[in-house]
Parts: structure tokens; C-alpha cells; sequence
């Protein structure tokens, strides 16, 4: 997708500006044109012969070059690229970018600029929740701009929090995807992953043995086909797949429901593959329970709201996707899901086969369609099959755009 689009990188004085470098390399071996400006304080932290080394081409700083007085253009700049980029973005520019203040080359030619720009906060973690920056990226935002989250880490204060720049294959997959060209383009996708766990107490709750693997395999394909994903995931030991556009981390089912009925509405597809707990402890005890020398304890169990049911019975223009994990008569209670749930598809899974369900990295999966029609896939990784879910939706999309025609 990057292959001949032409991406001007704008840099700006933070120490996260070395992987500038890296995201430059990662640019030009995909076969993209690389063309960098910079602010003056952003020699401070990563030199232009680097960058004009890998880039292949001059870095511009100011707007004349002392050496022979000629003229960097940057309406010639801000009209010649497909893409702008700027990585990173420190608090002074995105306030200088959200007021039109022109003072440096590149605000310059983000004011000239006529195609998209993304960009990369960088910056502590204070700073980056400070009214003025998110009012100021919130501007931006307003005004078109895409912007790629900064993520959590180790700052150069020495603390640990928000604000540190979006790593450089994270950036890259955000601009591979910029250019789809899948019928996904546009489209917004809500992706539910994990187990819930429903507390007994502070200490004790009911649970299961999802690992969450196939929701965030989904979320990645997703990302790769250039939609925006919403990634709703109760507690997994998994980092969200770089590219997710909004991640939301939940505890319980109400929690998840919560959640998901607020982002449902937003979105054109929604997946639901968590297993969410259909029951919760009527009563939670706000201290560790002791025994006391009980032999038997009676938890009274009530049931939590059915998120698949609540959005199928409210959905308008939206595709959704059931997972149903079933041990015995497994083809009828899958449809009876469906049906029930009022839900377009349901992908089953079975605990009986070797290899697949939970907390492995492998399924083996039956999708049955709108039509009841079902879709078979041997046992393989989640990964692959999340690739094989989206080949058929895909197809699904493709017919649908040509029934319009």
C-alpha cells in the first residue's frame, strides 16, 4: 500500500526524534518517497545527515539555505505529498499547529499542506494531559488531522505515564493503512476479546479461561484492512495489536456491556468474541470472605446482561458476528444463538476438538451465515483464521458495493 506514495515527515525537537530514523528505513525499503523537514530544535536530538542518508534526499530545516541562498518552497512541499507525517510532535508544535502560528518551515508547510497529516504526540506525561494540549489535539482533530496515540512507558523525566511517542512500527501500520484498498476502507469495527471476571470479593472471583487470542488476532486483521477498530477486552495478559484506534479495558460483563453499548451505535461491524460470564455473584462482599470453619458456601448467582442480544435487537446498518463455544449438540445450539441473538453470523467452536478453544493458539471454527449456510475451517492459528474471517466478510462487502451499482 506504501509502495510510490510520496510521505513528508515533519520532526520537532523531542528526544523521541531518533526513531524518526527508523520509521524513515522502514518507509523507503517499502518503496515509499521520503521526504523530511525539521524544526531547528530537532538537531538537537537526531542530525540531517542521518536522515538525508536514509531518506535519499536533502532535509530541510529552514527557509532559505545559507550556502547558496536558494529557497526551500513549502507550498511546493505542502502540495507534493500524499501523506504528512509528523513524528514527533511536541506539545509547542501541536499548539502552533491548532493556532496557524507560522513560525518554522514546517508549521509552514503544514499550513500549505493539501493532503492528510497525521500526528504523533511526544511528551510528558503532565503535559500531554494538561487541558490546553488535549484542547489543542482535539483542534487538530477538528480540523482533520489524524492522531496516532501516544502510548504508556518510560519518559525522558524519568517517570512512567503518557505521552510517549507511538513506536515506529506502530506509525508505519498506521500509514500502510492510510492507502486501503479493501471495501473495509472507512469502515468502523467494535471487537469484544477475553474473559470477564465477576468478583466474589476483593480476592475471589468467577471467571474463565479465555486468553482473549482470537479477539485481538481479529483486532490486528482489522487494523491491517484499514478500519478504525474499537477493541473492547476484559483482563488478558496481551498487549492491544498496534493500529487499534480506541481500546477500552474492562473488568466485568456489566463493565463490557457498558462499553459496548456506547461504541455499538458508532460502528459498521461488531464482533463479539469474548466469553463473557453469564452470570454474577448476586452480592460481592467489600472484604475477603473467610471460611471460618465452614464446610459449605453458597454463592447466589444472577445473570448478566446478554451484550450479543443487546445490540442485535437494536442494530440498523450493522454486520454482527456471534461466537458461541458449545460441547454438545453444537451445529443447533450455534443456530439457536444466532436466531435468538438476532445476529447475522455465528462463528462456532468446540472444546471436544484437540487444539482449539480455549487458551490455545490454535481454533478449529464452522461459520454459518445469514443464510445458515455453513462456512468450515480447519484447525489452524487464530491469527490465520482471523484472516480467513475477514476473507469471507470481505466477500460479503464486495457483493453488497456491487449490488449497488
Amino acid at each position: 500500500m506504501i509502495k510510490n506514495k510520496k510521505i513528508l515527515l515533519g520532526i520537532t525537537g523531542s528526544i523521541a526524534a531518533y526513531k524518526a530514523a527508523i520509521l524513515v528505513r522502514m518507509l523507503v525499503k517499502s518503496g515509499a518517497e521520503v521526504r523530511v523537514v525539521m524544526t531547528p530544535d530537532a538537531k538537537n536530538f537526531v542530525t540531517p545527515l542521518t536522515l538525508s542518508t536514509l531518506s535519499k534526499n536533502p532535509v530541510l530545516v529552514d527557509y532559505f539555505n545559507p550556502e547558496n541562498g536558494s529557497w526551500n518552497n513549502h507550498v511546493e512541499l505542502g502540495t507534493w505529498a500524499d501523506l504528512m507525517v509528523i513524528a514527533p510532535c511536541t506539545a509547542q508544535t501541536i499548539h502552533k499547529m491548532a493556532h496557524g502560528v507560522c513560525d518554522n518551515l514546517l508549521t509552514a508547510v503544514y499550513l500549505s499542506a493539501r493532503c492528510p497529516v497525521l500526528v504523533a504526540p511526544a511528551m510528558d506525561h503532565e503535559m500531554y494531559h494538561h487541558v490546553v494540549t488535549q484542547t489543542n489535539i482535539k483542534l487538530l482533530k477538528k480540523n482533520g488531522c489524524g492522531i496516532i496515540s501516544p502510548g504508556y512507558g518510560s519518559l525522558a523525566s524519568g517517570i512512567e505515564g503518557d505521552g510517549r511517542m507511538a513506536e515506529p512500527e506502530e506509525i508505519f501500520l498506521k500509514i500502510d493503512t492510510f492507502f486501503p484498498t479493501t471495501p473495509f476502507s472507512g469502515k468502523k469495527i467494535l471487537i469484544t476479546a477475553g474473559p470477564t471476571f465477576e468478583p466474589i470479593d476483593p480476592v475471589r472471583y468467577i471467571g474463565n479461561h479465555s486468553s482473549g487470542k482470537m479477539g485481538y488476532a481479529l483486532a490486528e486483521e482489522a487494523v491491517k484492512r484499514g478500519m478504525e477498530v474499537y477493541l473492547v477486552s476484559g483482563p488478558v495478559a496481551l498487549n492491544p495489536p498496534a493500529g487499534v484506534d480506541h481500546f477500552t479495558k474492562v473488568q466485568t460483563a456489566v463493565e463490557m456491556y457498558d462499553a459496548c453499548m456506547e461504541i455499538f451505535p458508532k460502528v459498521d461491524i461488531a464482533v463479539f468474541a469474548a466469553a463473557v460470564a453469564d452470570f454474577k455473584p448476586k452480592t460481592t462482599y467489600s472484604e475477603k470472605f473467610k471460611k471460618d470453619g465452614q464446610e459449605f458456601l453458597s454463592i447466589e448467582l444472577e445473570k448478566n446482561p446478554d451484550i450479543l442480544a443487546a445490540c442485535g435487537a437494536i442494530k440498523n446498518h450493522q454486520w454482527v458476528i456471534g461466537f458461541a463455544l458449545e460441547t454438545e449438540n453444537e451445529e443447533y445450539h450455534a443456530l439457536q444463538k444466532k436466531k435468538n441473538k438476532n445476529a447475522d453470523w455465528i462463528v462456532l467452536n468446540s472444546l471436544k476438538i484437540p487444539g482449539s478453544g480455549f487458551g490455545t493458539d490454535t481454533n478449529q471454527i464452522v461459520i454459518f451465515d445469514e443464510n445458515d449456510r455453513a462456512h468450515p475451517f480447519s484447525l489452524k492459528s487464530k491469527r490465520e483464521l482471523a484472516f480467513d474471517i475477514f476473507e469471507l466478510l470481505q466477500n460479503k462487502f464486495t457483493d453488497k458495493q456491487e449490488n449497488k451499482k
